[in-house]
Formats: structure tokens, sequence, C-alpha cells
């Protein structure tokens, strides 16, 4: 059982020594045995000591995946039970389950993977070739262990169609597991009703990274003007309206998705209070600084600038614009809900280009809050990447 030994170089395998799951192509000395990608391997230090089991793919940069680091925890069916009944209890603990990732790559130790529970349908994501192999083991264990709760799944759809599967050399792919469902799925979220559109939806349909963001706006928005940018379809607006928000402005740039807002908004009875705008919120900020509007809230939640290190400089300019854009358009006193969903933007970086935007809007900031990624997407601290949400709420104050 896993017979092919994959050798690290002297000095090399930081990242794995770290606690990390990654082996990059210029860390291995040698892989001896008779193999496919995709298969299970043995993974050894330069002098022959165990450092775990993974998957390998010779065709990727990150050339094989560790799954456990017990020589005596092989990956067996058993062994891959365990990992999917662990992430649903930890779920259970830490979060509402209606709808919530159940699991969320390396963070729950599946490299690769990413399963969404909205209500009864599963969406998932693979991105590895190796846990591509493994997947519909994984899907029956899990529906199973939901079954257990009383939880019975009709659907589930993969959205296995990001640009990175190429990088694994793997066909960008979705389409049904089993029986074909109606992929508009009805979800609740902090009291909120929304159209999950899992077949045509951004990434797996609707982003549950922001769950409890999403709910510590709306104890600022009663009785509030507020402006919501990059709103998607709908969230944080509707959070907004349904706290009692006199009147909310939600911008977005794709017609597609404005539309699932607007029919977002009828499902909560909103519709004479929560309007959407399709334009580009780069254009629109400037146009209402000029008409003279002010708002009591302005949320930013832009999609990530950045998916490089290298375009991180553009990511910068980018954010520190919209920032200053909307920091002059909140009132005195009034309320910035700003966020960067980019790992790339590290906390430092995302604090400093605020702090400077605030500088060139003259406005003083106090804040109220920061959070990151709801619970059921952890950060896992050996592996960087799974860190990614930055949310903060300011109060802008006229500079005195």
């Amino acid at each position: 059982m896993h017979n092919t030994i994959v050798t690290l170089k002297k000095g090399e395998g930081r990242t794995l020594k770290s606690g990390g799951a990654w082996i990059y192509d210029n860390e291995i000395d040698s892989i001896l045995g008779n193999f496919e990608n995709g298969d299970i391997v043995t993974i050894h230090d330069f002098d022959g000591y165990f450092m775990g089991y993974g998957f390998i793919n010779t065709k990727s940069k990150i050339t094989v995946r560790i799954m456990s680091r017990y020589k005596d925890h092989p990956i067996t069916k058993e062994f891959l039970q365990e990992r999917v009944r662990a992430a649903w209890e930890y779920r259970k603990q830490v979060i509402d389950t209606s709808s919530c990732r159940i699991i969320f790559g390396e963070a729950d130790w599946m490299p690769g993977l990413v399963v969404d529970k909205f209500s009864d349908v599963l969406v998932v994501e693979s991105l590895a070739l190796g846990i591509d192999k493994l997947k519909p083991f994984i899907l029956d264990t899990l529906v199973r262990i939901l079954k257990e709760d009383g939880i019975t799944i009709r659907g589930i759809y993969e959205r296995s169609d990001a640009k990175v599967r190429e990088q694994e050399g793997l066909p960008r792919h979705k389409g049904f597991i089993g029986e074909p469902f109606d992929t508009k799925v009805e979800i609740v979220e902090n009291g909120v009703k929304y159209i999950v559109d899992v077949q045509d939806g951004q990434k797996t349909g609707f982003f549950l990274d922001q769950k409890n963001n999403r709910a510590a706006i709306q104890k600022l928005c009663r009785d509030k003007k507020v402006l919501d940018c990059f709103t998607h379809t709908g969230s944080f607006a509707l959070n907004a309206g349904i706290a009692g928000a006199s009147s909310v402005l939600g911008v977005d740039a794709s017609e597609l998705g404005v539309r699932q807002a607007e029919e977002n908004a009828r499902l909560n009875h909103l519709e004479d209070r929560v309007r959407f705008r399709c334009a580009d919120v780069f254009d629109l900020l400037p146009a209402l600084e000029t008409q003279g509007e002010k708002y009591d809230v302005v949320i930013l939640d832009p999609p990530a600038f950045t998916k490089s290190r290298q375009a991180t400089k553009n990511a910068v300019k980018g954010y520190r614009e919209i920032n200053l854009r909307g920091l002059k358009l909140v009132k005195d006193g009034g309320f910035l809900a700003t966020c960067s969903c980019s790992h790339f933007m590290d906390p430092e970086l995302f604090a400093k280009t605020i702090r400077e935007a605030a500088r060139g809007a003259h406005k003083r900031l106090r804040q109220v809050e920061f959070h990151t990624q709801a619970p059921d997407h952890p950060i896992l601290w050996a592996a960087e990447e799974s860190y990614y949400l930055k949310f903060y709420v300011f109060q802008v104050c006229e500079e005195k």
C-alpha cells in the first residue's frame, strides 16, 4: 500500500515541516516505484525519515499534497470516513449548518476539495487530481453521515470549473453528480431568504464566508440610508433591508447578479426599500460624490482584485481607490464596512491601504469591529492560503 516513495532534497520541505500540506516539484529529489498521477504515495525526507502520505501529480507545480502525517494512518476508506465525520462535527459546533461550507480543502485536511451545503443540496469543487479520484467515496460518505442527523440531500452539483484546475492538467467541468434537480435553491441566512443559483452563480453559487459579517452590519442599519457596493446577489443590501434600513442601493457590474438580487429582494418583501443598479462601482462612486450624495452606511465587498503575488501592486491601487471614494460618501459619524477576500492582500497591507485612503479622504477612522471569514471556513495556521478574508467596520469622522 502507498508503495511509491517520494524523497525530498536535503533542506527542502519547509512548508511541509511547518505544518503545511504542499510539496513543490523543485523540492523533490527522487520518485521510486510505479504510479499513476493521482495515486497515493509515501513521502520521505532526504535521509529516509517518514514524512507522510499524500497524492501525487507530476503535471502540477504542487506535486504532492499531504493527507496524513502518521505512518500507522494510511489513506484508507476508514481514514476518509473519519476525516469527513470530523469536518461535519466541527461545523455543528461552530455555525448554523442549514447552509454552510462542510469541507474547506487543506483546512479540513482534504486538500483541493470544497463542499458547500445549501439547504438540502451539496455543491462540490475539486481542484486536484488525487482528491478527484477520492471524491465519489467522500461524497457518498458525507451524504450518509448527514442522513444520520436526519438531513436528506436531494442532489449534488459539481462546480469544478475554476481555471486553476488547468494547472493540474485537469479539464474544467460542471454538472450534476447523480440525478438532475432544480438548481435554484432557496436558503435562509440571518433571517434573509435567497435563491442560490448553484449552476450559474459565482464560485459555488453564494459566498457563505461572509455570514457573520453580514449579521454584524444589521445592527448599524436601522432607519439608515445604505450603499452596498459589489452587491453580487444582494446579500449585504438585504441584511441592511431586513434590519430596517430606510433605503438601500446595491450596485454590481453583473446584470445577472443584479437580476438575482432583485429577485431576492422580492422574496423578502423588501423591493420598496432595497433597490439595485447595474453599474461599474469605480465609475459610480465619483458620480455619486459629484451629485452630493451622502450615506449613513457604505459597504465595500469587492471581488479579489489579485489572484497572484505579482498583481498585488495594482490591487492595492484598486482597494485604495474604492475605499477613498467610499469614505467620501459617508456622513460624519456614519459607518464604513470594508473587506478584502484576496489571500495576497495580507492583513498588514490591507490595513495600510485603508489608512492611506482615509488620509486621502481627510477622514478619521474609529475601528468598531474586525472579522475574518466565518468559522465554517477555518483558518489553518500552518496553511497561509486558508486565511483570506479581512472585514472591518469603521466609524467615519470628519477631521476636527
